[in-house]
């Protein structure tokens, strides 16, 4: 039988073999089904928390989320600087400012100490993370056994209540004396003006249940309301406002609250005021001091309102200052 050779038979078997491979994955005619669409895009952020190691004790960041503010709050510069200054880091003013709320976690091995609470829904639906935020981070909040309040204006104080309830039920809170003479007197709010009747109130209902039980309690410069934690008074955005200084192993932490509340213009120029300052002018000047020393000190520092996590420290510049973000790392405690 004479052979007659076939479109095929100028083929060897691997080149054989390799056709049909194409084939099967589509690439000489499809043998399978056409590739599926991509799966939908997952829209939910990372949970809000972000842990660090400081010496002996276990840091983490907790994210309550952010506030809208309008440019006007930036008080004692040009508005074409302070646009200059927000364009430079890139930030848009179209929609008002983006601005963190964030609260800190301090475990001391002894003590697990809140600072801060976040705002709940006192101040809209962009805030309110705090509590799944430290479910995420691996507590609840009855582990918690003592809040300290930077102050009393309700992005810091609101998440200790919930439908008047205390939600750290068996944590003792502290706060400055002279803040709660301030926030807490009906004396005092009556003689305020009308629109601001409504933060006194939050502030008095925040601590209400923890006050009726006797768990609020207050503090002067020098008292030690948990071990290991100095007091580092820092008034003018609120008259008792306080940071919170931890120490381990030759590492310093200052948890500074409201010190400044836009990175972009208040690090370069610490003069400039915001309008919610009790007192502008001594909230300047407790800022000016509060930079030199972190930067002197090479202290980190943890900031309620700096884009979170918040931490990091400051950096003398030739004018003003510059903050320098902690760099995303794995939690190594010491020793590690």
């Amino acid at each position: 039988m004479m052979y007659r050779p076939n479109r095929f038979s100028a083929f060897k078997p691997a080149a054989l073999a390799a056709l049909a491979l194409a084939c099967a994955f589509g690439l000489g005619g499809s043998l399978l089904p056409a590739a599926q669409a991509a799966p939908p895009a997952q829209k939910n952020q990372a949970p809000g928390y972000y842990r660090m190691a400081l010496g002996d004790l276990e840091i983490t960041a907790l994210y309550d989320g952010y506030v809208t503010l309008d440019q006007k709050t930036l008080k004692g510069m040009a508005a074409k600087d302070i646009q200059a200054l927000l364009a430079r880091m890139f930030i848009s003013t179209t929609k008002g400012m983006q601005t963190a709320v964030n609260a800190y976690l301090v475990n001391t091995g002894a003590n697990l100490v809140l600072i801060d609470t976040g705002a709940a829904q006192c101040f809209g639906p962009t805030l309110g993370g705090i509590l799944n935020n430290l479910r995420a981070a691996g507590y609840k909040a009855e582990d918690v056994d003592a809040v300290l309040l930077t102050h009393l204006h309700a992005d810091h104080a609101c998440r200790l209540v919930d439908n008047g309830k205390a939600v750290f039920p068996n944590a003792t809170v502290w706060a400055a004396k002279d803040e709660t003479a301030f926030w807490l007197s009906e004396e005092v709010a009556a003689k305020a003006p009308q629109d601001k009747q409504a933060a006194f109130k939050m502030s008095r209902d925040s601590v209400a249940p923890y006050a009726a039980a006797g768990k609020l309690k207050t503090f002067v410069a020098g008292d030690t309301p948990i071990p290991g934690v100095t007091i580092a008074p820092s008034p003018g955005h609120t008259p008792g406002h306080s940071g919170y200084l931890f120490a381990s192993q030759g590492q310093s932490l200052l948890i500074w609250g409201d010190i400044v509340h836009n990175y972009a213009v208040q690090f370069p120029h610490p003069e400039v005021a915001f309008s919610f300052d009790v007192d502008e002018k001594q909230a300047v000047a407790t800022r000016k001091r509060i930079l030199v020393d972190a930067a002197k000190n090479k202290l980190w520092i943890a900031g309620a309102h700096l884009p979170f996590p918040g931490l990091g420290h400051v950096r003398t510049e030739k004018h003003g200052y510059a903050w320098v973000p902690v760099e995303y790392g794995p939690y190594m405690p010491a020793g590690q």
